[in-house]
């Protein structure tokens, strides 16, 4: 009973911050989400693509049920890295199109197998998992990319949430400057040496 619970507990959780990560990418251009904004190049669409390629590894091979498509290998040494950003060949559609068919493939091994079912992480020190390691990690990894890409968002246009419904209200750039100068002097006063009197 409770193994049924959790599974559909973790899926769920799974499904729904899927959706959080492709929403995060609504109403920008091609520019913006590829564009690197971080030093080491992190970027929406990248984010998605990394995902989809995460997802069909662990839910795919692990449990013996390979992604139908042709993927880039984990244990490519020359591919590593290539599936955090896009190339200028490869179209949105093509990417989140993907992502979604991954989804599906990934939903059909969560309904397929036990909570207990075995498989094989061979990249992890201790490859000998269960469907449990799997959801719990790909929940984890999902939301950590999630919040990276609710951080290149506020970057790009301000936008913070986790859905349209649940959207931040957009408050003006003189709002964010004196929220931001008031997190800023906070900040500067919690290093300064304390103010005392030496006196005896």
């Amino acid at each position: 009973m409770i193994d049924d619970f959790a599974k559909e507990y973790l899926h769920s959780d799974l499904r729904e911050v899927r959706e959080v990560l492709l929403w995060k990418l609504e109403g920008l251009g091609e520019y913006e989400i590829r564009r690197p904004l971080t030093r080491t190049g992190t970027n929406l669409l990248g984010l998605v693509k990394h995902l989809s390629l995460s997802e069909s590894r662990y839910f795919g091979e692990v449990f013996d049920r390979p992604f139908p498509e042709p993927l880039p290998r984990w244990d490519d040494l020359g591919q590593r890295g290539a599936d955090l950003w896009a190339t200028e060949h490869e179209t949105r559609e093509e990417v989140i199109g993907r992502y979604r068919r991954v989804w599906e493939h990934s939903d059909a091994t969560i309904a397929a197998l036990a909570l207990d079912s075995p498989g094989h992480v061979p990249w992890w020190p201790r490859p000998r998992v269960m469907l449990f390691n799997v959801l719990v990690h790909l929940l984890t990894e999902t939301s950590r990319h999630a919040g990276h890409a609710d951080i290149l968002r506020e970057q790009l246009d301000g936008s913070t949430g986790m859905a349209a419904d649940y959207a931040t209200q957009q408050r003006d750039a003189a709002f964010w400057e004196v929220r931001r100068d008031q997190i800023e002097r906070a900040a500067a006063a919690a290093i300064a040496p304390p103010d005392h009197d030496l006196r005896t």
